[in-house]
C-alpha cells in the first residue's frame, strides 16, 4: 500500500471519491478531513495510484504505534465499479443516532437539512468544552473508562459537534463527530427528552457539516 501525502494527489482523491458517492462513504470523511487540516491526524493509503483499486484511512503511524485507542478505519474496495466494503460490515455514513455507535442515517436529506427550527423555550445552542468530557464518557454506551475517556477528549478537542445548553449553560442534548465526518455519540439528558432537541442538534449539526463541503444522506 502506498501512503498518499501528496496535497495534489489528496485532492484528487477526494474528487474522485466524491463521483462514487454513496459507495465511497467508508473513507470520504477521512479524506475531507484530512485536506481540511487534518485535526485527526489520518493517513490514507492506495494499492497503487491513480487507478487505485482500495483506499484505506487510518490513525497515522497506526502500524508502528499498535494503538489505535477507539479509532475506526475505513475502507473503500474499487473493483471496477468502486464496490464498497466496511470492515465493520456497515457503511461509515454522515448520520447520527441517538446515542449508539453504528446507526447509519437520519433523513435530513442531500442538502443537510432545510429545515428552520429552534430550540425549545429556555434552550440555547452552545458548545461543550473539556471540563463535559466526563459527562460524555458516563453517558456513551462505549464509554464509562481512561481510554473512550481519552478518545472522547480528542473527538470534543477537534472536531465539530453540536451542544443545546438550559439556562444554566448545563448541557442538555449534543452531537459529536468524529474523523470520518460521522456520528459517534449523540445523547439528550433522560429528564430533557421529548422535547425535540435532538431533532434540533441533529440538524444543526448537518446543516454545518454540508456547508463545510461534508456530504448529508438521507
Amino acid at each position: 500500500m502506498k501512503i498518499l501525502t501528496c496535497p495534489a494527489h489528496l485532492q484528487r482523491l477526494e474528487e474522485m471519491l466524491r463521483k462514487s458517492l454513496p459507495l465511497a462513504l467508508p473513507v470520504f470523511g477521512a479524506v475531507l478531513n484530512i485536506n481540511r487540516g487534518n485535526p485527526g491526524h489520518f493517513e490514507v493509503l492506495v494499492d497503487k495510484w491513480p487507478e487505485f483499486g482500495a483506499v484505506l484511512a487510518r490513525p497515522s503511524g497506526e502500524v508502528a504505534s499498535g494503538d489505535t485507542g477507539n479509532c475506526r478505519r475505513g475502507v473503500t474496495r474499487c473493483p471496477g465499479r468502486c464496490q464498497v466494503c466496511s470492515e465493520h460490515s456497515r457503511w461509515e455514513v454522515l448520520g447520527w443516532d441517538l446515542g449508539l455507535l453504528g446507526s447509519t442515517v437520519v433523513g435530513f436529506g442531500r442538502a443537510g437539512g432545510h429545515q428552520r427550527i429552534a430550540p425549545a423555550p429556555g434552550v440555547r445552542v452552545g458548545s461543550l468544552s473539556p471540563s463535559h468530557v466526563d459527562l460524555l464518557n458516563d453517558t456513551w454506551p462505549y464509554g464509562g473508562n481512561a481510554r473512550s475517556r481519552r478518545y472522547l477528549a480528542e473527538l470534543l478537542g477537534r472536531f465539530p459537534q453540536v451542544c443545546l445548553q438550559d439556562g444554566s449553560g448545563h448541557p442538555v442534548a449534543w452531537v459529536l463527530t468524529d474523523h470520518f465526518g460521522t456520528g459517534t455519540h449523540s445523547y439528550t439528558l433522560p429528564e430533557q427528552r421529548r422535547r425535540g432537541h435532538m431533532q434540533v442538534a441533529l440538524t444543526l449539526a448537518a446543516q454545518r457539516a454540508h456547508a463545510r463541503g461534508f456530504p448529508t444522506f438521507g
